[in-house]
């Protein structure tokens, strides 16, 4: 199998690092437990800016997330602010857009700085005379099966769908797509989605070892599985999944060698 991926180099200065989370999933399950959250992700974004160079938002920000015209959900203003800081700072704003709020369009480009990519990335680092390789992306629809998720996907994805979704009332709409979330959610528990399936049956990592067979790089970095894996693809490759921030407050860090899992714990701040 041919895989044909976008290709970007970042010089990874020295003392800087990389940054990379996933899956916030702001505005669930309720106002209260959003906005504690949200002040969480703001704390530790606090806490990486005197070194990080280039940050990277793996997917599923916000439970929901479309731009309509002249209007986009309201709230989440503490992390729109803190990103738009970061980025008049200088540091670099990555974000992958998730299955949940796949909708981004050019809104957080505009407002905070952020570069918007929709499907897997291969990431060249060039730091100290040598270079790692990174595949990052949210990880839906990749791999096999989920065959149901992959239509509507792509359902989803056409403009034509997206212009009738935006002659409904943003009221409208959007209460519709909060509750589609909420029962997928519930669907993804029930089938046991969100449980570590073997290393047979994990389909992102089954993916990883597909196109390290033709491609190869040394971390292969996913959201999505609302599981922190840290994975051998091969001697010299690793499958990183980097969980979700509603329970589990994971990060990774990247120096130009070594790739680090961490969790957030705001009171060592």
């Amino acid at each position: 199998m041919n895989f044909h991926f976008e290709k970007k180099t970042i010089h990874l200065q020295d003392g800087r690092r990389a940054y990379f989370s996933s899956d916030y999933h702001l505005g669930v399950p309720s106002p209260l437990q959003s906005r504690e959250r949200e002040k969480r992700i703001v704390s530790w974004l606090e806490s990486i800016q005197h070194d990080a160079q280039v940050i990277f938002l793996v997917g599923d920000i916000f439970d929901f997330w479309f731009e309509y015209k002249k209007a986009v959900p309201k709230g989440f203003v503490r992390l729109l602010g803190k990103l738009a800081e970061l980025s008049d700072k200088g540091i670099e704003l990555i974000i992958f857009t998730g299955n949940h709020d796949m909708w981004m369009s050019g809104y957080l480009t505009e407002e905070v700085g952020a570069a918007i990519y929709r499907n897997p990335v291969s990431f060249t680092f060039d730091t100290k005379g040598t270079s790692k390789t990174m595949l990052v992306g949210h990880g839906d629809g990749l791999g096999p099966g989920d065959s149901t998720y992959k239509f509507l996907k792509k359902v989803f994805e056409n403009r034509f769908f997206q212009m009738i979704f935006r002659i409904v009332h943003p009221d409208v709409g959007m209460w519709i797509a909060m509750e589609w979330s909420r029962r997928s959610r519930i669907a993804n528990v029930n089938k046991g989605e969100e449980r570590f399936m073997g290393a047979d049956h994990e389909w992102l990592f089954q993916y990883c070892r597909e196109v390290e067979q033709t491609q190869h790089h040394d971390f292969y970095i996913f959201g999505h599985r609302h599981l922190v894996l840290d994975m051998q693809v091969n001697a010299r490759s690793r499958y990183i999944n980097l969980g979700e921030w509603v329970s589990q407050q994971h990060f990774a860090t990247f120096d130009g060698s070594n790739l680090t899992l961490k969790k957030f714990d705001p009171a060592l701040l």
